[in-house]
């Protein structure tokens, strides 16, 4: 089986354990037809989580699977080869230790901020106006200023103090989603959890929900998917009362609430449960129905488009190649961010490759990079795309794909 394809070794491992198609999708949560799409190598596996999930129904490691996905690729690992890797180090650095403490221990008078606060104001628009364009290492570089700026205008005000502290945890929002797009998923953590701080400070409970959402998201990221369940449910749980009740009821908590259900969703998709992915989608359709428009509360960038695009890749995820592709055909994502709108391609490009229709695939990920270079050259799922590429096409693959595959640092 050592050079036999990892669909073969599924199928030849599967009726080695006396197991059917129907059997063993029942073992990892996915469906027959998603176990015959493996076998035939139609699907790709992509996924750590699930290969460990079939590695341990069929009673091998993972390398006896995929060699190559025990030990990820350098690239992928964000270890130094990563565009920016070098001020995302800085900003790590950044978030070790206490954030101030020479102020604590110093004796500088205190001085009021509050005249800096549209400044600041500013500064962090633009940090995520960066990162919805994905201009990861931009918004890296403008934190490394940004967030001692905001740390020090936290401790030296005090008529604006909660103002700025709403500013403090937005800043580490947008450092935590950075960190978690750079795959620097561990430090994303660690500025999730001062988001949190910050936002619990300033008395801005929407704040604190918003910085568990990011929160989440490292989680996801890091495939701790019952942690970022919780972490997600948690909060749609302490929104849903407001949801439900219309005098209380505020544009921006629907946005959050409905961004909470699609991560939900995407929680779900991830772990192969198909029924809670469905019900994910269900509730944040309901409530973009509901805000009738699409809003950026929070960056979270929700609403009807979002819901659209978030279903198509809920549908990738689980190995709906051709129902991602149908909802696709029906969006309009230019109403979107180019990094959301570089995503929903990567996402159009993976169910093509799914069903291996490389020319389609390559043309979206080409579409996606015009519109999101860092995100296409850096993003695991697009690399992984790329690779798959590389293999449908063999010893001569296209001039456009062989670039791409270069731009991006990608072999087969």
């Amino acid at each position: 089986m050592a050079e036999s394809t990892l669909g073969a070794r599924v199928a030849e491992l599967r009726r080695r354990r006396g197991l059917s198609q129907k059997e063993l999708g029942a073992a990892i949560r996915r469906s027959e037809s998603w176990v015959s799409q493996v076998e035939r190598d139609v699907l790709p596996v992509e996924r750590l989580s699930v290969l460990q999930r079939l590695a341990d129904v069929l009673g091998v490691a993972v390398r006896d699977l995929r060699p190559e996905a025990a030990e990820p690729m350098a690239a992928d690992r964000g270890d130094g080869h990563r565009a920016g890797s070098a001020v995302f180090e800085q900003l790590r650095l950044l978030l070790t230790g206490h954030p101030a403490l020479e102020q604590l221990l110093g004796d500088e008078a205190d001085r009021e901020s509050a005249d800096e606060l549209p400044g600041l104001q500013e500064r962090v628009d633009l940090a995520w106006q960066l990162a919805h364009e994905s201009r990861l290492v931009e918004v890296g570089s403008a934190l490394l200023e940004l967030i001692p700026d905001l740390e020090h205008a936290a401790r030296t005000t005090s008529a604006k103090r909660p103002e700025v502290l709403t500013l403090l945890s937005r800043a580490y929002q947008v450092a935590a989603t950075a960190f978690t797009r750079q795959e620097e998923v561990d430090a994303a953590w660690v500025a999730a959890d001062r988001a949190l701080t910050a936002a619990e400070e300033s008395g801005d409970a929407l704040s604190v929900v918003a910085g568990t959402y990011r929160m989440a998201q490292a989680f996801l990221r890091l495939q701790r998917l019952e942690q970022a369940e919780q972490a997600a449910r948690v909060s749609v749980a302490a929104l849903a009362p407001q949801v439900a009740d219309p005098e209380l009821l505020r544009p921006e908590v629907l946005s959050l609430y409905g961004s909470l259900q699609l991560m939900l969703a995407v929680i779900a998709a991830t772990d192969g449960n198909r029924t809670a992915a469905r019900t994910g989608l269900a509730a944040a359709r309901t409530a973009a129905q509901r805000l009738g428009e699409g809003r950026n509360d929070f960056d979270t960038e929700f609403g009807p488009t979002s819901v659209a695009v978030h279903a198509v890749a809920v549908a990738v995820e689980l190995g709906d190649a051709g129902e991602a592709l149908d909802t696709a055909a029906s969006v309009d994502a230019s109403v979107l961010s180019p990094e959301r709108q570089a995503r929903f391609l990567v996402d159009v490009a993976r169910a093509h490759a799914q069903r291996r229709q490389a020319q389609d695939a390559l043309g979206a990920l080409l579409n996606a990079e015009r519109l999101a270079p860092e995100l296409v050259h850096h993003d695991p799922r697009a690399r992984e795309v790329v690779r798959d590429l590389l293999q449908f096409a063999g010893r001569r693959p296209a001039d456009d794909l062989r670039e791409l595959a270069g731009r991006a640092a990608v072999t087969p």
